[in-house]
């Protein structure tokens, strides 16, 4: 075999044997483009001293011979990069680009070439196949393969397995999208089996992975790796982290007799192992059936045959902690959790055949400060009800806001820009590193509390940390937290507020309202203390008005308003205690159509702008005709009828700072994008039903209110009259003060669109400059980078080549965060807690809860809950699957994975947590449940059920 040598400069179709052939032992990281993600993990694996089975890699180039790519491409192949470019929204896109943002900078979630209606994705795969196929094999690529496979001797089996360039990355591992053939034995074999791997790379699943990533069809090319096959007794796979849990430090075994292929294509339920590597002892064994095994044949090809004669774990404990072992030390040398495959022969040799990167394991918070101990970081992105990933810009403004709230409370703070100690960043959501309250009294006390209110779920695994040693109460006394506490709510006035609310009501509400107008009115950034004479603020007039907004001024709003809404709520709990006995149900009847209430006027103020348009003809008739785009389109341009542009723009007056989104300040806000608000106004037309008005309804839900009211107190008068002015007292002061929750968000979003505007002008002058390539490009910096970029574009920073250095390193920055953020959009399961060992509570401590009667019980998969109509499934080939529906199988190879993509949740008969079908579910972020027993005969297709991917449980509705 050949050391690769430079390419000549004739291109693909100059290479010579040279260029064709690479030994495993001289592959590495920065071979990717040339022999694929498989075949340079086989390198690093080889480099640090792993066992791995000798072989050879026939490179990029030989593909690129065959199909022409990337100059003369075979006009077949052609027309489909074409399509497919086209449909994923532009051409040129690098591998790891997000697909095309729209105007406002921000991509919307999930989309991809498969959000296309027009693509038909399996004529378009088949169409490559066919080319690849027919394509004449260059005699140059046969010499190649026939001389490298030659050196390994005389008719050697191998295994030869397909290596994509887009495949076994950081972010994506294409799990079995290309095909691999084992016992392969004879030249002209192993060159068959070459041209049908080269063939995989356009199956249907492989095509439509790449798509919904938005990779760049004309940028892929396969590689091929050719491997001596060992005598296999033993094979599986083995994961250095426990994909179910998240633990880094537990290693999960799925194994079975004969080759891998078995336990990798979920064909049987294996033998499961999970191995502590550092203390070498296995924590978990669990006996799979293996009711078959795939076998080599003499002279090539494999086989299925019985093995339920296997009696036992076809593992030792002993075997299984050196597999542990092994995976550690590919994990420390690539640097990340890894998928790897292995193979044990008969002579007992341990052989690692593949080793890709965990994608779907969530990224563990860590604190600036490096707290040591075992921490809990608790989601609070989830906790706004926010899913998305937030812009960089986004986060930055959150952690000064956050360092506000630390300084206030006299918690150190080195650096605002960098948030407090507690803060941390993981997967772009926000973690709140919650340790310090739930190992004292008065947190456990208040904090689930607080989220019992807020996000139900985050404060039941709250809950199940109390039991955990690591978060063994250590602060019994609620000194310290009064210490802190206490002083800063003196100075801004809270106990006064508090009585003022309870006693002079309507006078806290007049003060509530005079704060809110100053809060306003100290958003404006003041022209007379600007830098710049005559020309307005500059640049860094705004970046330093953004900055003191957010590090002196935003955070004002809580102490002023939250105490008066916790009052009635507080209030609403007095009447409680006064009328006796559990009355949650009639109490809640006194919270409907509450006053003082920002979002209801909001949307009544909606509703009103609807009903004017409804009494207009020409403004009703263009809702009903034109799309969201469009109309939004059409209010850009001036072209809305008068009464629905007047409207409109008074509505945008007064909320246009709202939006998706809206804690992150780098998502458009209504008024920048007011299609969602026009497309609320078209539905609201098409309501003809009076009595379903929302003004009529929160009319009535008043109404209903009021009256419930007056009869809990005179229900309560019953037992003395004091008492049911007391109940009246409290329940008017509840219904006055619970709707104030939705202020102070209010309040802070208005803070943020100020915020936002003046960052657009501070984008706007930096694409003037020529340091960024748009406006919208600011949101994907933080508030150092962009001043960095403001010395750049005004010449304060150094001069000369370097300037022009640093706006191309701010360029590529800003780029680069654009494909991670898209990237991030696609993530479908966001964990409310995460330990800094990476375990995910709610699903570590679902899994070991108890089983519901009448539930099915499987092998946890892929964490997350899901409820949904069951679709059993037999045969992929034809079937069809509702968005949402859970899909039922008896097992799935790759072949399936196409209607993963529109699948609610997945339930097999068959597979471990390992398996194909698992690490999809996982990857595509959908629960999963594998390993139960006759699941296709025991739920049927239409039956509703809830699959918890976490617990390994299906429960029937």
């Amino acid at each position: 075999m050949q050391h690769p040598e430079s390419s000549q400069s004739g291109g693909p179709a100059a290479a010579s044997g040279a260029d064709l052939v690479v030994d495993l032992r001289r592959l590495g990281a920065g071979m990717l483009a040339q022999v694929g993600g498989k075949a340079a993990n086989l390198g690093e694996l080889l480099s640090a001293g792993l066992p791995v089975p000798e072989g050879f890699c026939l490179t990029t180039d030989a593909y690129r011979l065959v199909t022409g790519a990337p100059d003369a491409v075979n006009p077949d192949l052609a027309a489909v990069h074409a399509a497919l470019r086209t449909a994923q929204g532009g051409a040129g896109q690098p591998d790891s680009a997000a697909p095309e943002t729209p105007a406002n900078g921000i991509p919307a979630p999930e989309t991809s070439a498969l959000d296309n209606p027009a693509l038909d994705i399996p004529a378009l795969a088949a169409k490559a196949r066919a080319a690849v196929v027919s394509a004449m094999l260059p005699p140059e690529v046969s010499a190649a393969v026939e001389r490298a496979y030659g050196q390994m001797g005389p008719d050697v089996p191998v295994a030869v397995r397909s290596s994509a360039t887009a495949e076994d990355l950081p972010f994506a591992s294409f799990a079995g999208q290309q095909d691999t053939y084992l016992n392969v034995v004879g030249a002209a074999a192993v060159l068959e089996a070459v041209r049908k791997c080269w063939a995989s790379l356009w199956t249907d699943r492989a095509t439509t992975y790449r798509a919904s990533l938005g990779i760049d069809p004309a940028e892929v090319a396969l590689a091929v790796v050719v491997q001596r096959m060992a005598d296999v007794e033993t094979a599986g796979v083995l994961f250095t982290a426990n994909p179910i849990t998240g633990r880094r430090n537990e290693a999960v075994i799925d194994a079975s007799p004969g080759l891998g292929e078995a336990v990798v294509s979920g064909a049987v339920n294996p033998d499961h192992f999970v191995v502590d590597p550092a203390a070498g002892r296995v924590l978990e064994r669990r006996q799979g059936d293996k009711k078959i095994a795939v076998l080599a044949v003499p002279g090539g090809g494999t086989h299925t045959v019985d093995a339920t004669d296997h009696a036992g774990f076809c593992l030792t404990d002993r075997q299984a902690v050196d597999l542990a072992r092994l995976g550690l030390k590919a994990e420390q040398h690539f640097g990340a959790p890894q998928d790897l495959e292995w193979a044990i022969s008969r002579g007992g040799a341990l052989w690692l055949t593949q080793s890709r990167p965990i994608t779907t394991l969530y990224p563990v918070p860590r604190r600036r400060d490096g707290a040591p101990g075992t921490r809990a970081y608790l989601c609070f992105s989830l906790a706004q009800g926010l899913t998305r990933p937030i812009t960089p810009m986004g986060r930055a403004a959150i952690r000064q806001i956050a360092s506000a709230v630390a300084r206030t409370a006299k918690i150190p703070v080195t650096d605002p820009r960098e948030g407090p100690p507690a803060y941390a960043d993981a997967g772009q959501r926000i973690f709140i590193d919650f340790t310090t309250p739930i190992r004292s009294t008065v947190g456990r006390a208040i904090l689930p509390r607080v989220f019992d209110v807020m996000e139900a779920r985050s404060a039941a695994v709250m809950r199940r940390l109390f039991d955990d040693p690591s978060f063994a109460i250590t602060l019994r006394t609620p000194l310290p937290l009064l210490r802190r506490v206490l002083p800063a709510a003196a100075r801004a006035g809270v106990p006064e507020g508090v009585l003022r609310g309870i006693f002079r009501p309507q006078a806290a509400l007049r003060r509530l309202d005079r704060f809110t107008r100053d809060f306003e009115t100290a958003l404006e950034l003041d022209l007379g203390a600007t830098s710049q004479v005559g020309g307005g603020p500059s640049a860094r007039d705004r970046l330093a008005h953004a900055e003191g907004l957010l590090q002196r001024r935003l955070f004002t709003i809580v102490p002023a308003i939250l105490p008066l809404a916790a009052l009635g709520f507080g209030m609403l709990g007095v009447a409680g205690k006064l009328l006796g006995g559990n009355r949650w149900d009639d109490l809640q009847g006194v919270l409907r159509g509450l006053p003082n209430n920002v979002t209801t006027d909001m949307d009544l103020e909606l509703w009103r702008l609807a009903a004017a348009i409804r009494d207009d003809p020409g403004s009703r008739a263009f809702l009903a005709g034109k799309g969201t785009a469009a109309l939004a389109a059409a209010h850009r341009e001036g072209g809305l009828p008068p009464r629905l542009e007047a409207g409109l723009s008074r509505f945008l007056d007064r909320y246009g700072h709202r939006a998706v989104a809206e804690i992150d300040v780098g998502m458009p806000r209504w008024s920048d994008d007011p299609a969602h608000i026009l497309g609320v106004l078209a539905n609201y037309l098409r309501l003809e039903d009076p009595d379903l008005a929302p003004d009529v309804q929160f009319s009535n839900a008043a109404e209903a209110a009021e009256a419930q009211v007056e009869r809990l107190a005179a229900e309560a008068a019953t037992k003395g009259r004091i008492r049911g002015a007391l109940v009246r007292a409290a329940l008017r002061r509840a219904r006055l003060f619970a709707g104030l929750r939705e202020l102070p968000k209010y309040q802070l979003v208005l803070g943020l669109a100020e915020v936002r505007r003046q960052l657009q002008h501070v984008g706007a002058d930096l694409e003037a400059a020529g340091t960024l390539d748009q406006a919208e490009d600011i949101f994907f910096l933080d508030f150092t980078e962009v001043s960095e970029a403001l010395d750049t574009a005004t010449g304060a920073g150094p001069a000369g080549p370097g300037a022009s250095q640093t706006g191309d390193r701010l360029r590529a920055l800003v780029a680069e965060r654009r494909a991670d953020y898209g990237r991030e959009l696609g993530r479908r399961h966001i964990p409310r807690v995460l330990l800094s060992d990476g375990t995910e509570p709610e699903a570590a401590q679902t899994a070991a809860g108890g089983i519901a009667e009448g539930a099915l019980m499987g092998s946890p998969a892929s964490a997350g809950t899901v409820t949904g109509v069951a679709r059993v499934i037999l045969d992929p080939v034809g079937a069809h699957l509702e968005p949402g529906e859970i899909l039922v199988a008896p097992s799935t190879d790759p072949g399936w994975t196409p209607l993963f993509l529109t699948a609610g949740g997945l339930v097999m008969e068959m597979g471990g947590a390992n398996s194909h079908g698992a690490v999809v579910a996982r990857e595509y972020g959908i629960p999963a449940v594998v390993g139960v027993p006759d699941a296709t005969g025991r739920i049927s297709t239409g039956q509703e059920i809830t699959v918890d991917g976490g617990a390994g449980t299906i429960v029937p509705a």
